[in-house]
């Protein structure tokens, strides 16, 4: 006779459903199944376009890298060089002062120096007239500001030409500095200052017609001191204070033409 624990064993190896431990590791290894094969409800696992220089083949890359590390050096060297020569005098300034104002001028000039600013306070224009032969005589033109020329060329310009901006400027700074206050030239620098600011004279009255031979000419500097700003109480008059020059008789020098044959 058989006994109950007997029969108990084998009711259950006959039997074909799993035990609890069996059914625990079929569902492990399904599971295992299931994450290895992907997912059809997910997109595939990708990082993105790449942007940038990254999205460059190779040597295109090397080629971005070099030319902003160009522009970087470019730029760090720029600010260096601006600095010395804003500067006050130093050391390094004085061994290499000739390199930095060959960088700095004339394209990057700056008229203030660093830690003592010296703003422009005046408003100077450049006027000249001229003394016309025509067939009525001899007649004399009005003022003509050659200043308010060239602020009409640069105002609304993106690019505006340099000489617009410095010629007559600087002209007419070369011809104080090489000048006493009678207007008596200081050496060959101040015979050369009056030739540079005769020149440009002429060749701004070249572009007006006068129906005449422009015999001589006449310059004249206006000054007006800037106006205080509207919260401060300083009273700055505006009123113009004027250098007029002395007559100048035009020589085939003064010329545009005969300026490059003079200089030859």
């Amino acid at each position: 006779m058989d006994s109950y624990g007997d029969r108990g064993a084998d009711s259950g190896g006959g039997s074909s459903e799993p035990g609890p431990d069996q059914r625990g590791q079929v569902a492990f290894d399904a599971g295992q199944a299931q994450e290895s094969e992907p997912r059809e409800s997910e997109p595939p696992r990708d990082s993105g376009p790449r942007g940038g220089i990254a999205a460059l083949s190779l040597p295109y890359q090397i080629v971005a890298a070099v030319a902003l590390s160009v522009i970087g050096l470019v730029a760090c060297g720029q600010l260096a060089m601006v600095f010395l020569h804003i500067a006050p005098s130093n050391t390094v300034t004085k061994q290499h002062g000739e390199a930095v104002d060959d960088w700095i001028y004339p394209e990057f000039e700056q008229n203030w120096k660093l830690f003592a600013p010296n703003p422009l306070q005046q408003n100077i224009a450049i006027h000249v007239r001229a003394e016309i032969a025509g067939p009525d005589g001899r007649r004399t033109t009005a003022w003509m500001s050659l200043s308010g020329e060239d602020g009409k060329a640069i105002r609304g310009s993106l690019l505006p030409s340099h000489i617009h901006q410095n010629e007559l400027r600087r002209g007419w700074d070369f011809y104080l500095g090489s000048h006493d206050n009678e207007n008596r030239a200081i050496g060959l620098r101040g015979e050369l200052s009056e030739r540079y600011i005769r020149r440009i004279a002429m060749l701004r009255l070249g572009q007006h017609d006068y129906g005449g031979t422009v015999e001589r000419i006449q310059v004249r500097s206006e000054i007006r001191s800037v106006a205080a700003p509207a919260w401060s109480e300083e009273k700055i008059s505006t009123r113009p204070s004027y250098r007029v020059l002395p007559w100048w008789t035009v020589t085939a020098a003064d010329l545009p033409a005969g300026a490059e044959g003079a200089d030859k």
